[in-house]
């Protein structure tokens, strides 16, 4: 590699991770609350190991919810539906704790009550929003690989492709970028769990050939100096919370940007959109895509930081990481301009109060096509790359 070249690394994990499936059943509830209740508080947090799933938190609602059955049903949805895997939706223990939420907390959220009469963030805390210019999605290149290649290997276990594959599953995917522009996919790392009979062989050439070589685009394959790792340790039979304690909020890099730019430890799922993590994530997401559609700048990171109970939010940063057009100096007021950045102005402009959340909590919150992903739309870029002068 030249002095301008660099290997970034990220990685994902599939819907049957255990961490996954702890972030799955959280939102599950979560879906569940809002289908009757959009305006129900949830604070939901998932456990699950050998033979058992614990789920507590904070949730406050005015409708009743079945929520070992819908933990059973996610767990079914996502294939754990044989004992042989280690764990199943049918006998695995479900146990609860659940309180409301607190009425300290709640009288900032709740307009008209607290210090400050409107609808106040459901927390303190500091976000983070990314977008570049390098794929389609306006996402990193490795993060957005990785997530595809985990989508591939739950497509062909579910599919019947590759009937011997579990649900447990990682991916890693190294790039060399050269100059900032990513040029080749250096190292791909594969650990897919299995059945016992299946050969290492056998596996490592289904997965090259089934699920990787389709997602890497032809002009990042260099198939003379790819390094392949398919199960490295040369078996993964015992995997899912059978293998590892699975639990809600572990994987917020899979669930953003891959470890590029910035994160502010703040989970997503199981919460509800007046906790600032989520929507205020999502929404700084929305304002780095618009900026980046908009030919602000091929690069760009946002931070927004909220005080709990107070509705605007302390402080707003725009990095566009030497990549802008325009002065620095006025991107913060062309942010304010267009963009609601209050609890109830997000809630607002991204619709946040739906059953939406369980397909967010696997292959990553962001650069999905999906029109439930409204953070995802760059429905502002043309208004911005006006006021903008561009």
């Amino acid at each position: 590699m030249g002095q301008n070249s660099y290997l970034f690394t990220s990685e994902s994990v599939t819907e049957g991770h255990p961490d996954k499936l702890a972030d799955q059943i959280s939102d599950s509830v979560l879906d569940a609350v809002f289908t009757e209740d959009p305006y129900g508080r949830v604070a939901c947090e998932t456990m699950v190991t050998t033979g058992m799933t614990f789920i507590a938190g904070e949730i406050t609602t005015n409708c009743y919810v079945d929520i070992p059955k819908v933990a059973r049903e996610t767990i079914k949805d996502v294939g754990y539906v044989d004992a042989s895997f280690g764990f199943d939706y049918q006998t695995c223990a479900i146990i609860t704790s659940i309180d409301e939420q607190s009425t300290d907390i709640s009288q900032g959220v709740t307009e008209g009550t607290g210090l400050h009469k409107e609808q106040g963030a459901g927390d303190q805390g500091l976000m983070f929003g990314y977008a570049s210019d390098e794929t389609a999605e306006l996402m990193p290149v490795p993060i957005m690989l990785a997530q595809k290649i985990t989508m591939g290997l739950a497509e062909v276990r579910k599919n019947g492709v590759l009937p011997y594959l579990r649900p447990d599953g990682k991916s890693q995917v190294t790039v060399e970028y050269a100059d900032g522009i990513a040029r080749r996919v250096d190292t791909v790392v594969v650990a897919a769990q299995h059945a016992p009979e299946v050969t290492l062989e056998e596996i490592t050439g289904d997965i090259i050939r089934e699920v990787v070589s389709p997602i890497i685009p032809p002009e990042l394959l260099d198939e003379k100096n790819i390094v392949y790792h398919i199960n490295p340790t040369g078996r993964f039979v015992i995997g899912g919370p059978q293998g590892d304690c699975g639990l809600t909020g572990r994987k917020i890099i899979v669930d953003t940007y891959g470890g590029v730019g910035s994160h502010g430890g703040g989970c997503f799922s199981g919460k509800d959109p007046t906790k600032v993590d989520r929507s205020a994530s999502y929404m700084a997401r929305y304002v780095a895509k618009n900026l980046v559609a908009a030919g602000v700048a091929k690069k760009c990171s946002i931070q927004l930081a909220y005080a709990i109970g107070v509705a605007d939010p302390v402080s707003i940063m725009v990095n566009t990481h030497g990549t802008g057009l325009i002065d620095e100096d006025k991107l913060v007021p062309l942010v304010r301009e267009h963009f609601s950045l209050t609890p109830s102005g997000i809630i607002k402009t991204l619709d946040l109060r739906r059953p939406i959340f369980k397909k967010t909590a696997a292959y990553g919150h962001f650069g999905r096509e999906d029109p439930d992903f409204t953070w995802e739309k760059a429905d502002k870029a043309e208004a911005i790359s006006s006021d903008a002068g561009l």
